[in-house]
Parts: structure tokens; C-alpha cells; sequence
């Protein structure tokens, strides 16, 4: 009901429109997208033809660069002899934690400094420090102090994730009308329920986005974690294919890194179009 408080402008909302507008509105947007998505189809599949004559044609250098049907073949050969999935699973579940720990991590920091304005200022010039300084070149640290395992390998995305998140997600909370907590407080209402009830709610779709962000930093922090000291995943496996002159593979990795990481930032996408969506 807060996001709502200025509906009454007198604009006219998608639900005053006549239903022929809106079903015109909506098959319009249906064909942008589709022509959106069949450009990218096309433009991939041209990339990859592209890729697999010169490939072929030795236009490039094949130990390098590879091409597309011999990274599927080792890829192929890999999840049949059941050696690719191992790594797969590890660099998704470490993935995966590191991306859901660094957004609620920032989150809460973000929501403590809001809280108190001391805090704030007194954090303030640190968190800019932080932010600017290389987190992935903490991760040997963490290796010392944590082990040579997963979490290592976890602290080092969240070096990389915690900080982006609290700066974005306390700016958003900076942003929000002052307008919504003067109206929780006119019925009585304490700061944590202006928080609830205001502050939280209108961030949301801040907070969606940054984890958009954080697929991306989650990705970056666990490969370079796996770099340092794994003996398993695909950032192992980078590591290894460029030690024994194995290109294929380290690009085959790398394919399934896009892979997995599109369908992350796909996932997240979609709730943000549904948390978007107006009633």
C-alpha cells in the first residue's frame, strides 16, 4: 500500500485503459520480445558458424581457440565417463552459497547502518576503502586462516559480494520518499515497523537487482577462490587444461560457466519481472 500513496495523480493507470488498448499493448510487447530473443539466437548461432569454419579452416589457431564441435565432443566425452559432473556440482554449490551469503550478509549490514545514522557515518569512509580495494587478492588469506577448502573458497565471494550489496542496498534505503515513514509515524507506527512496512518494501526491487549483480560477482569470487586452492570444479579445471596445454577444456569450462550462469540471472529476472508486475 506505500509504494501506491501518489496513485491519485490523476494519470491514467493500465487498469483505466480500454481492453482493446491494453490487448494491443500487450501483443506489442509479446513481439518485441520475441524479436529480441530470435536476434540473439541468430546472433549467437552466427558467432558459433563463424567460430566452427575458422576452426576447421585452420584460420585460427585450434590449439588455442578450439571450435565449437570439439568442445562438445569433450564435453560429450566427459559426462559420459561421469568426470564432468563432480566439478559441475562443486562450483555450483559454492556458487550458489556465496550468492545467496553475500546478498543476505549485505543486506543486513546495509539495514544496521540504516538503523543507525552513527553507525553510518562512522562506517562510511571504511565501506569506500573496502569496496575499492581487489577483494579476490584476500583470497590466500582466507586460505591461511580458513584452510585449503570450501570455505576458503566461500569467504572469497563474499569479499567480492557482501560489500557491492550493502552500498547498493543502503543507497536504495537512502532513497525511499520520506513521505512513506511520515506516514507510518502519523498512525503511530515505530521505526521498525517504518522499516517493514516502508523502507524494506520500496527497496525491494533494489535489492532484486543487485543480486543480478551478484550472479555475476558470485561467479567471479568462487573461480578465483578455485584457482588458489581446489582440486575440484571448473575453475579447477581452467587451471588444469592450461597447465597441460588442454584449450578445449579450459574453453569447454568456460562454456559451462555462461551456461550456468545465464540460468542464474535468469532465475533472477523473472522475480524481479514479478515482483514488478502491477496488480
Amino acid at each position: 500500500m506505500i509504494r501506491n500513496a501518489g496513485a491519485g495523480s490523476g494519470d491514467a493507470r493500465p487498469a483505466d485503459l480500454p481492453s482493446h488498448v491494453l490487448a494491443a499493448h500487450r501483443k506489442l510487447l509479446r513481439r518485441r520480445a520475441v524479436a529480441v530473443l530470435t536476434t540473439q539466437i541468430a546472433i549467437l548461432l552466427v558467432f558459433l558458424a563463424v567460430w566452427e569454419v575458422a576452426g576447421r579452416r585452420q584460420w585460427i589457431d585450434v590449439l588455442l581457440f578450439s571450435y565449437p564441435s570439439k568442445i562438445a565432443r569433450l564435453l560429450a566425452g566427459k559426462l559420459a565417463d561421469g568426470s564432468l559432473m563432480p566439478h559441475v556440482w562443486t562450483t555450483v554449490l559454492e556458487t550458489g552459497a556465496g550468492f545467496l551469503l553475500g546478498t543476505l550478509l549485505g543486506t543486513a549490514l546495509a539495514t544496521l547502518i540504516w538503523w543507525s545514522p552513527f553507525l553510518s557515518r562512522v562506517l562510511d569512509p571504511y565501506l569506500v576503502v573496502a569496496n575499492s580495494m581487489p577483494k579476490v587478492a584476500l583470497g590466500p588469506l582466507f586460505i591461511v586462516g580458513l584452510g585449503p577448502n570450501m570455505g576458503a573458497i566461500i569467504a572469497t565471494t563474499l569479499a567480492v559480494t557482501v560489500i557491492i550489496t550493502t552500498l547498493v542496498v543502503y543507497a536504495s534505503f537512502k532513497e525511499v520518499d520520506d513521505n512513506y515513514v511520515k506516514v507510518v509515524r502519523m498512525f503511530g507506527g515505530t521505526k521498525s515497523q517504518s522499516f517493514r512496512k516502508a523502507i524494506l518494501p520500496a527497496s525491494i526491487p533494489a535489492i532484486v537487482s543487485t543480486l543480478k549483480v551478484n550472479v555475476g560477482l558470485a561467479w567471479v569470487g568462487v573461480i578465483v577462490g578455485e584457482f588458489l586452492v581446489s582440486k575440484q570444479g571448473l575453475g579447477y579445471l581452467i587451471i588444469y587444461g592450461f597447465q597441460v596445454f588442454n584449450f578445449t577444456l579450459v574453453l569447454g569450462s568456460l562454456v559451462i560457466i555462461a551456461i550456468v550462469a545465464t540460468v542464474m540471472y535468469r532465475v533472477v529476472a523473472s522475480i524481479e519481472a514479478r515482483l514488478n508486475r502491477k496488480p
